[in-house]
């Protein structure tokens, strides 16, 4: 897009705002829908580090590239090189029929991940044909005029058209602490990043104020994506991910050392080598869960979809693992412990009488400010009278609010007077500090300590009785058309505002619901400590111990890593020192999900181990948060946590079923593979077996889960995993050496009867340990879910008749005798039986060992 590149490349933000746009064909009423079609096609989404889906041919070749995939077509192509053209062909079609699976699986669940981000997509309010809109930013294009206000993410590379007390946090970009004032104008054109004050970028966030600008750079063009690029590789890993890289390893150096013996030993015994060497390769397949990943999408995307139909969005997929862990949940109290509906339930004067006065003041403040929507004015908007006339008063100008001044002021003008007032609202604390005086019945009086005392001794008394109070102050100015923050002093304080937002009814059950799950809820709140310790007494939270913003502020990192652990409630705390809050409870070892939607919830959102915000949060919030609730609701998270436990279960299961089958089945064929004067299985029968045996997992996804998994926080431990796989693979082995004994010593079976009949006893045992391990209840207790039954069912079915069927041959198989599939039937059943009473053992002694993670928080069990 020949016009937008050639603005962009010539230091855009050296030149006159109007200049930048006749450059990009656009006017200050921005671009025509049409238009602005025309260039999307052209430039392509305003997207970073997102690459578009791959076409439906391209991801299934994908699965291609998988080295259990690589190794299957080396083996074929050996069989085809050597004359075994029938071996590779089998060969290739279970390599075919297993990409066809893996495919349907991942790209399925990939559409429907899609399909649930789209409910929550980033938008942002642009200029088309004249009319504000809100637009995708994907969507936006070079020469888009785009509206931003507070708790905004700037959607663009541009410069400022309009600003109006504009602060623009630029962490992300120059790594720069504190905001940065914004405004139209012109920076010299060698000016790095951080000292172009008239441009904004992607990924910066909008702390307070509002501007408009032009959008000059998208997507992969932006100063951003630059910096994205080069960080990309530095993205944490999460304990999710980390727990099946290390199962991985695990994995590896078992097949490497099964497979290194078998091969050197049967070439020792004068095996044939292409024969060996297939084997061995077969053993590396068939130990190897190489459906996990499938499995793993499969099971996490439709714990998605549960979470999304009960009003929890999955922004990040391996997050729901991490909520299933998580054994400690901070959050604010306003709309999450309370109604969120505030109320102004009172106006007052100095001395605490009603002031209708005070009343007028607050209304004309409330209805009047632009800047970024609260609960606090809507509370005061919605008590509006009909018969309160406001229009006898015209706005001036407004000095929005700040997260440092914390205070919001309006300048009205009223019809025939002679000068403006500033109507100052806030903190109790921050107006004071920009007040002189106090307003009582008699006019004025100077603010001096005892005034102060009484006033703090008031709002002391109304905040432990649940009211959250708002200070109010005014200033008479000549009249003149605009003001600035150095304005805001020698106020006079006028009066309080008294606002109430009750618990939610239910609150004290919900809370009582999440301990019973392991999970414990510290307030972390901007608030006065008394308001948050009556809240947390009324729905039943602990309160004694409280820790404000100002103590917090004194305390070393190692000092507050001490006291976090110990601290009911966090209360006074400015937005920046949450992050500490979370990082020290972090620290002490617990898996720590913070709940916030505020602009200054992003650095706490980051931190946590699970970010969690609502769907009306501001984009900052919602952008840091790995998962968005459709409600302001802990009864909805409380399902969420349930739904994510129960996918972190059902994912494990998968692994328990994989290693304690495969690990005894192929140790006992590696064996089996020395003393023998032939394979026990051939290569393409061990790929059938594997193949087969995975086909039931594809059902995990949808299996019933025991109620004490749902109970406690799950945790990786690759140390339980590891004495899992060695208890239950050596019940698998010892199985298979009595039915190596009955084959050869009871039976006399050929070489052909012994790999059909191997291969029975071992696709039997491995669907008979799905139904054991899937639950640590006994077997008739717990009840799988109804595709898992039919699955395994169905499989066993073919795994008794496949010796019959036509093409048996090509697999080398032969049909078997009645007595030999009775002897297979009995043996299979010992072992179903031996498996319970293992199982029985195994965890009665992991309670009693000791075994547990830290705090008494689970491990990641079947």
């Amino acid at each position: 897009m020949e016009r937008e590149q050639v603005s962009a490349d010539c230091a855009y933000w050296s030149v006159p705002a109007e200049t930048v746009l006749a450059r990009l064909g656009s006017t200050q009423s921005g671009l025509s829908s049409s238009e602005a079609q025309v260039r999307l096609r052209k430039a392509g989404p305003n997207l970073i580090g997102r690459k578009a889906d791959p076409f439906p041919i391209v991801a299934f070749l994908q699965q291609f590239r998988s080295p259990l995939v690589l190794i299957l077509i080396f083996a074929a192509i050996v069989s085809a090189f050597v004359g075994e053209g029938s071996e590779a062909v089998i060969i290739g079609i279970i390599v075919l029929a297993s990409c066809v699976l893996s495919f349907t699986q991942e790209y399925g669940a990939s559409k429907a991940m899609q399909a649930l981000t789209a409910q929550i997509a980033h938008k942002a309010a642009v200029l088309r044909d004249g009319e504000e809109a809100n637009v995708a930013v994907g969507e936006i294009v070079p020469g888009d005029v785009i509206r931003l206000s507070a708790g905004n993410l700037v959607p663009a590379d541009g410069v400022l058209l309009e600003a109006r007390d504009f602060n623009v946090s630029e962490a992300a970009l120059t790594g720069e602490t504190f905001p940065v004032v914004k405004a139209p104008g012109i920076s010299a054109a060698q000016a790095q990043v951080g000292q172009r004050g008239n441009a904004v970028f992607t990924g910066t966030s909008v702390r307070s104020g509002t501007a408009a600008m032009v959008a000059v750079c998208t997507g992969e063009h932006t100063e951003f994506a630059a910096i994205a690029g080069a960080i990309a590789h530095a993205a944490p890993e999460t304990e999710f991910a980390r727990g099946i890289r290390r199962f991985g390893y695990l994995m590896t150096e078992i097949m490497l050392v099964i497979v290194i013996i078998v091969f050197f030993a049967n070439l020792l015994l004068h095996r044939p080598a292409v024969d060996s060497l297939l084997f061995s390769l077969a053993l590396a397949v068939g130990l190897t869960p190489e459906l996990l990943p499938a499995i793993i999408s499969v099971t996490l995307a439709r714990g998605a979809r549960t979470m999304a139909g009960r009003g929890v969005i999955v922004r990040r997929l391996d997050a729901i693992e991490n909520l299933g862990s998580m054994d400690l949940l901070c959050t604010d109290k306003t709309g999450t412990l309370t109604e969120g509906t505030i109320r102004l339930d009172g106006w007052r004067d100095v001395g605490g009488a009603d002031s209708p006065r005070v009343r007028q003041w607050a209304l004309l403040n409330a209805t009047l400010q632009s800047g970024m929507a609260n609960p606090l004015d809507e509370g005061i908007a919605a008590s509006k009278r009909p018969d309160e006339a406001l229009s006898t008063h015209t706005k001036v100008d407004e000095i929005p609010y700040d997260f440092i001044r914390k205070r919001l002021s309006v300048i009205v003008r009223q019809k025939d007077a002679g000068d403006d007032l500033l109507i100052c609202k806030g903190a109790i604390q921050n107006v004071l500090e920009a007040c002189s005086s106090v307003l009582t019945g008699t006019g004025e009086q100077p603010l001096g300590e005892r005034e102060a005392r009484a006033i703090d001794e008031k709002v002391r008394d109304w905040c432990m009785q649940g009211f959250r109070a708002l200070g109010l102050a005014v200033r008479h100015f000549p009249q003149r058309d605009s003001y600035r923050r150095e304005d805001e002093v020698n106020l006079a304080f006028a009066g309080f505002l008294l606002f109430l937002d009750p618990p939610k009814a239910g609150m004290a059950e919900t809370l009582k619901s999440l301990a019973h799950r392991g999970i414990r809820v510290k307030v972390i709140s901007g608030d006065n400590r008394h308001v948050a310790a009556h809240l947390a007494e009324i729905v039943g939270l602990p309160h004694r111990n409280i820790l404000t913003g100002t103590e917090l502020a004194k305390l070393t990192k190692e000092a507050l890593f001490a006291r976090a652990a110990h601290t009911d409630i966090f209360a006074e705390v400015d937005p920046n020192q949450k992050e500490r809050i979370i990082a020290a409870l972090r620290r002490r070892g617990h898996v720590v999900g913070y709940l916030g939607d505020g602009i200054n919830d992003a650095p706490a959102l980051h931190e946590a181990d699970v970010g969690i915000s609502v769907d009306g949060a501001v984009d900052v919030a919602r952008e840091a948060a790995d998962m968005i609730l459709l409600r302001r609701d802990l009864d909805v998270l409380l399902r969420g946590i349930d739904d994510g436990r129960r996918t972190f279960a059902n994912t494990m299961k998968y692994i328990a079923i994989t290693t304690s089958a495969n690990f005894g089945n192929m140790v006992s064929l590696a064996f089996a593979s020395l003393a023998l004067p032939f394979l026990p299985l051939l290569a393409p029968q061990i790929l059938l077996n594997n193949f087969l045996s995975d086909l039931p997992s594809l059902a995990i996804a949808t299996d019933n889960v025991d109620g004490d998994l749902v109970r406690t926080p799950r945790r990786w431990d690759i140390g339980f995993v590891r004495r899992f796989m060695i208890a239950f693979g050596l019940v698998s082995s010892a199985f298979d050496f009595a039915t190596f004994a009955f084959l050869i010593l009871l039976a006399e079976a050929t070489a052909q009867v012994f790999q059909t009949a191997w291969f029975m006893e071992s696709l039997l045992t491995e669907l008979a340990i799905v139904l054991v391990v899937r639950t640590r209840k006994p077997l008739c207790k717990s009840a799988p879910s109804a595709l898992l039954s039919w699955l395994t069912l169905g499989v066993a079915v073919l795994a008794i008749a496949i010796p019959f069927l036509p093409g048996a041959h090509w697999f080398g198989f032969v049909p078997l005798s009645t007595p030999i599939t009775a002897g297979l039937a009995a043996i299979t059943l010992a072992y179903l039986a031996a498996s319970e009473a293992m199982k029985v053992w195994f965890f009665g002694r992991e309670r009693h060992s000791g075994k547990r993670h830290r705090y008494g928080r689970a491990v990641g069990h079947p």
